[in-house]
């Protein structure tokens, strides 16, 4: 499938300020922008298996499209949601546990890069990942 593989982040867009309104420090948003972030997915069907791995810690990610399921971000945020398929693109909604704010998430191949697209609280960053 498209998004199968292992992707390298190379490039970040407004991702500080998204780490900002997200309510993450400048000490961790500082380490944040240099994670060496690597994405491994695995799609069968309606199941991803996904890895990531960074400079800060490896988490394996088992989920399937339209079921919710429990992730932790790097900083420690709980979130709750699920993934989806509109068109070539993965969207994800996820709804903080402790203020119930909604991050959302788009993931999107264009060529051989994967784009990545958060948007909170009306501040919108974007990671450009390239298959390793």
């Amino acid at each position: 499938m498209a998004f199968d593989g292992t992707w390298k982040v190379e490039k970040s867009e407004n991702y500080d300020k998204f780490m900002e309104v997200m309510g993450i420090n400048i000490v961790k948003r500082k380490l944040g922008a240099h994670d060496n972030l690597k994405i491994t997915i695995q799609q069968e069907g309606n199941k991803f298996t996904v890895k990531e791995s960074s400079t800060f810690r490896n988490i394996d990610i088992v989920f399937n499209l339209g079921e919710n399921f429990d992730y932790s971000l790097a900083d420690g945020t709980e979130l709750h949601g699920q993934w989806n398929m509109e068109g070539n693109k993965l969207v994800g909604a996820f709804t903080r546990k402790d203020n119930g704010k909604v991050l959302k998430a788009v993931r999107e191949i264009t060529g051989d890069e994967m784009v990545q697209t958060y948007t909170y609280e009306g501040v919108e960053a974007k990671r450009f990942f390239k298959k390793a």
